[in-house]
């Protein structure tokens, strides 16, 4: 039932040595190698941690509750144990890079959503990212994909041991009685042969590698907003969890594989939706328009390869600055129509927008319409993105014209639509332009860049210097070393003398941008060399990793000796 292995010897004195070497994040969460003595264990796992931990079994498992001060943390915390160390958010123990540490009592955690996750934020702002997380006695089927999701990377099966004594069958669903063993919900072998402790922990085991899974394609959140439906305390964290923007979201990467679902109430408040809205709206700079017009997003992505959306830009002809009204981002800028999630989301489409869509997507374009003033503002929307856009207008003082009857795609609509624009000035949407600006909050001046190919897959070019490219899975530019030239500053990673002969490992770090999330574009500059990659790491996590690749390089030029 685990993943754990013998490799290896023990480190220098018989004591042993451990590391973590990270291989994928999806947030907190990730997929790793613990090396701890001549034990390798791949995380996250489920297991009897008398395998991992040996001194363990003679512990008095002191109960130090998670909300003692720090009075009573310090004289009754166990301070003698390196494997695992024993941390607690009121404590002071800060085990260094490599170290496994065990978090007792976390189990009762789940009764104060609230302090769940200020607890969470204190151990995990103050402790070495490389650092493996163990929560003891706390691991149940219906909570591990939560756990995972919180950063905790080694479970065990005391919990599930406990409900089997209890009588109680356990899956990811929820608890039924001892009784339901046989009813055909499952079929492992624990419930052929009626066992129900092998049940319970088959179910742990199972749950687990559902979730390690799902950090490996970054779409742990989705698991976890499917589970947490049954568990009122669960969403309640998950919300606590959205709410601490200033930790959670330096984890969330800028970009992730595969589709965003947007398919529960929580998805208004995930890192990525909201970093995305408020880089419209703090971050975008639009092209000169003296009119913009509000358009309904399309089921398919990105918008203007739908029939609906060839129709409007027929209508519109390039005479306005286009704006897609979308639920759950906001608005969405033509130029950015293919910076992740806008090209990656998948809503349920069925026309009804409900009170709290409204107000979340009107306030985004309320602050927009604030920050650039047209002359004037064209709502082709009907339904519940017109009611959005009316709030919107409202917020900013404006009166919104509006030219739908009936459907936007009818003839009439867009025969309304391309009259309200007559004699009004082309609009010169530029996409380098503006992603640049939402990326790297810096509007290039491309006046003298040359796009070439065929749009998505555009290329910029200076006289005959390659500048930048789309990337095309996640919309975002990748520049050249002479694009960079027109990024002044920003999105830099600082590296000691040396000469990257491959991806630049954390420990050569020496700064970083606090921006830079993973999966962000960035400059590796150094006394010996400069280079082109992308991060794989956020940037805290760089300053304050002992292992782990920081960022993937792609080209490296040398610096010439001064």
């Amino acid at each position: 039932m685990d993943t754990c292995s013998q490799k290896g010897g023990p480190g220098r004195g018989g004591a042993p040595v451990s590391t973590v070497e990270v291989r994928k994040r999806d947030g907190l969460a990730r997929i790793a190698t613990l090396i701890i003595g001549d034990k390798t264990c791949q995380l996250p796992t489920v297991l009897d941690t008398g395998i991992l931990f040996d001194g363990l079994s003679g512990s008095r498992m002191e109960n130090v509750p998670l909300g003692a001060d720090p009075a009573f943390v310090a004289q009754y915390l166990p301070r003698d144990r390196d494997f695992p160390a024993w941390v607690h958010p009121s404590g002071e123990n800060i085990p260094g890079h490599g170290t496994c540490v065990m978090v007792p009592c976390w189990h009762t955690a789940f009764a104060n959503p609230r302090r769940y996750v200020e607890w969470l934020k204190a151990m995990k702002s103050a402790l070495p990212p490389d650092t493996a997380w163990y929560a003891p006695g706390a691991a149940l089927p219906s909570n591990a994909a939560i756990l995972c999701y919180s950063g905790f990377d080694i479970l065990d099966f005391t919990a599930v041991d406990l409900r089997s004594a209890q009588g109680r069958f356990c899956i990811p669903e929820g608890e039924f009685p001892g009784d339901r063993i046989g009813s055909g919900v499952c079929t492992c072998p624990g419930c052929r042969s009626g066992d129900l402790k092998e049940h319970n922990r088959l179910a742990l085991v199972r749950e687990l590698a559902l979730a390690r899974e799902y950090i490996a394609c970054q779409r742990l959140r989705d698991l976890v907003e499917s589970r947490c439906r049954m568990d009122a305390a669960q969403v309640a964290i998950l919300r606590h969890i959205d709410r601490a923007r200033g930790f959670f979201e330096k984890a969330v990467p800028v970009a992730r594989a595969g589709t965003l679902l947007a398919t529960t109430g929580e998805v208004l408040q995930r890192p990525e939706v909201a970093r995305f809205s408020e880089r419209v709206v703090g971050r975008y700079r639009p092209p000169p328009a003296d009119v913009a017009v509000l358009l309904p997003c399309s089921a398919r992505k990105p918008y203007s390869s739908s029939q609906s959306h060839r129709r409007f830009r027929q209508a519109i002809a390039g005479r306005a600055l286009e704006l897609i009204v979308t639920s759950p981002l906001g608005l969405v800028p033509r130029e950015l129509e293919l910076v992740y999630p806008a090209a990656h989301y998948d809503v349920p489409v069925t026309g009804y927008w409900d009170a709290e869509e409204r107000e979340f997507v009107g306030g985004i374009i309320g602050e927009f319409l604030e920050k650039h003033r047209f002359k004037r503002v064209i709502a082709h929307l009907e339904g519940g993105a017109l009611a959005a856009a009316e709030t919107g207008a409202a917020r900013a003082g404006i009166g919104l014209e509006i030219t739908c009857t009936g459907r936007p795609t009818s003839h009439e609509s867009l025969a309304l639509l391309d009259s309200a624009l007559s004699g009004e000035n082309r609009v010169r949407h530029d996409a380098i332009r503006g992603t640049s600006s939402w990326q790297f909050d810096l509007a290039i001046d491309t006046r003298n860049l040359v796009i070439k190919g065929r749009y998505p897959w555009i290329r910029a070019f200076r006289g005959r210097t390659p500048s930048f490219s789309i990337d095309e899975a996640t919309g975002l530019l990748r520049p050249t070393f002479d694009g960079w030239n027109m990024i002044p500053e920003g999105y830099r990673v600082i590296i000691d003398e040396f000469v990257p002969t491959g991806d630049v490992l954390a420990p050569g770090v020496v700064d970083a941008d606090p921006r830079i999330r993973e999966g962000d574009e960035v400059l590796v500059a150094g006394p010996c060399a400069i280079a082109t990659g992308r991060a794989a790491m956020p940037a805290d996590e760089m300053l304050r990793s002992g292992r782990g690749v920081a960022v993937r390089v792609r080209k490296v030029k040398t610096l010439p000796r001064t």
